[in-house]
């Protein structure tokens, strides 16, 4: 128990902590047909305060993974009324906040990051996801509730799709101000349906969430908007 504490901190503490990216503005513009193309560089800046939900949420889950009590809790709720309960939309649900923005695109839903910065940005999130997982489930050997292998925490399932989702709610907030919750509303499900399929224990899926906002959070904290820019406002 206290190797999978110390190898989560040493995870969140060596991966997470030391980012904080500084990006200058730049401001060009474009003449042509009577109006004015802007288009803004980013600044973005690493906020410690955007840390604490996450790191709440992996704490919570540890905690709560460690508790041995609230697992067999977990395990008589699930026997006594989820037993039956099997179902493979999360396996397919957890993909759905990633494409959502290229079919935004489509519809001329524009997003704050161009199209190619944004998929810089969520190739990097998936490759720290992955890293992430691979490297705890590998190293931590906990087994499912229903003990069909040893690699439950923590949750891959909710550390994808609470990455995407963050991307969600970055992209979108500032145009549709109820994205945020649609978004993680979102994620929560697909974390409660691994719940309920008896694939994971809730730590594994708080754990895996926290995780999962971290890895994009510090996608967009490192990116340098190579191609194109970031937003256009015409004047």
């Amino acid at each position: 128990m206290v190797r999978r504490v110390w190898l989560v901190v040493c995870f969140f503490m060596v991966g997470y902590l030391p980012v904080s990216a500084q990006f200058s503005a730049q401001d060009s513009t474009v003449q042509g047909s009577g109006r004015t193309l802007q288009a803004l560089q980013p600044k973005i800046d690493f906020s410690m305060e955007e840390l604490y939900a996450p790191a709440a949420m992996i704490g919570s889950g540890v905690l709560l993974d460690l508790s041995s009590g609230m697992k067999n809790t977990q395990l008589s709720f699930h026997k006594d009324h989820l037993t039956h309960f099997q179902t493979a939309a999360d396996n397919y649900l957890l993909y759905v906040p990633a494409v959502i923005p290229y079919g935004l695109d489509m519809v001329g839903i524009p997003s704050k990051t161009d199209i190619l910065n944004r998929t810089a940005i969520l190739i990097k999130a998936e490759v720290l996801v992955a890293a992430t997982g691979f490297a705890l489930k590998h190293s931590i050997h906990e087994w499912r509730p229903d003990h069909s292998n040893h690699y439950s925490f923590p949750s891959g399932h909710s550390l994808q799709v609470f990455a995407t989702a963050t991307m969600l709610s970055e992209e979108y907030k500032d145009r549709f101000s109820w994205m945020p919750y649609a978004a993680y509303g979102f994620a929560s499900g697909v974390g409660l349906l691994r719940i309920a399929n008896n694939k994971h224990y809730l730590g594994d899926v708080l754990v895996g969430a926290g995780l999962g906002v971290l890895s994009m959070k510090v996608a967009y904290w490192t990116h340098h908007y190579k191609w194109g820019k970031r937003s256009v406002k015409f004047n």
